[in-house]
């Protein structure tokens, strides 16, 4: 198993002086980051596709076994909700593949306001191309339940896990992967995970991981950098586990 854990976006400029150094300039972030972690959740692709230009580039500038996993353009998931999306999840992927091998998991984040709909999931699962990795994050706690599992495990497509203040998702795999987010567990993308807290985590994802080839972490935490220190001491804490 492949173990792929970093942070939700690293062009936070609060990082500053905390983990990047003060005099390094903005353009060389991204290869400071590479220098820590293996992977990073594209999150602006969620608020406007970039340029080819723009993937291009951040293929070209991480090393070689770097991943990026992707989120989905809200147009897709939040504004037209899997509806009618056959050119606009064609023109997004197209964009995305640009960066090659280095393209890992398609987060299809769902909003709290789009209730379970089996058909709507359905429909949209049969758009989604082969060769690719996607995951579905959701939202609304009416999609957790054997059915919608059963949906993704036919496709072999992901249940986005996710921790967030006063809940957690059901910690299953739906695909010969699995995928975790943490948004933070006293403030949401404000607080720190505690060492004991992020032990018991270690537990939970070695035991989801027996038999997956892979698992992706992601920390959404990014107030005072705390997606960096707490990414670092899971990665620590699973390398200790074997």
């Amino acid at each position: 198993m492949k173990l792929y854990i970093g942070t939700s976006g690293w062009v936070y400029h609060h990082w500053r002086g905390i983990f990047y150094p003060e005099g390094l300039a903005q353009a060389k972030w991204l290869e400071f980051y590479n220098q820590h972690f293996t992977t990073v959740e594209l999150n602006n692709s969620f608020y406007h596709l970039p340029s080819e230009k723009a993937f291009a580039a951040w293929r070209e500038r991480t090393s070689e076994g770097f991943v990026y996993a992707v989120k989905v353009s809200r147009l897709v998931t939040h504004l037209k909700k899997l509806r009618n999306v056959e050119g606009a999840l064609e023109n997004f992927l197209s964009r995305a593949q640009i960066l090659g091998e280095k393209l890992g998991p398609l987060l299809y984040q769902l909003p709290p306001n789009m209730p379970r709909n089996d058909r709507v999931l359905e429909a949209f699962l049969q758009l989604l191309p082969p060769g690719l990795c996607h995951v579905f994050e959701f939202r609304n706690e009416s999609w957790f339940g054997e059915e919608v599992f059963a949906l993704l495990k036919e496709r072999n497509i992901g249940f986005c896990i996710y921790d967030m203040p006063d809940f957690t998702t059901p910690i299953v795999a739906t695909a010969d992967f699995a995928y975790v987010r943490f948004h933070g567990s006293g403030e949401l993308y404000g607080s720190c995970y505690s060492d004991a807290e992020l032990k018991e985590w270690a537990k939970r994802i070695a035991e989801l991981g027996q038999g997956l080839t892979s698992v992706y972490i992601y920390f959404n935490n990014d107030a005072e950098a705390f997606a960096v220190r707490n990414a670092k001491t899971l990665a620590g804490l699973l390398a200790t586990m074997g």
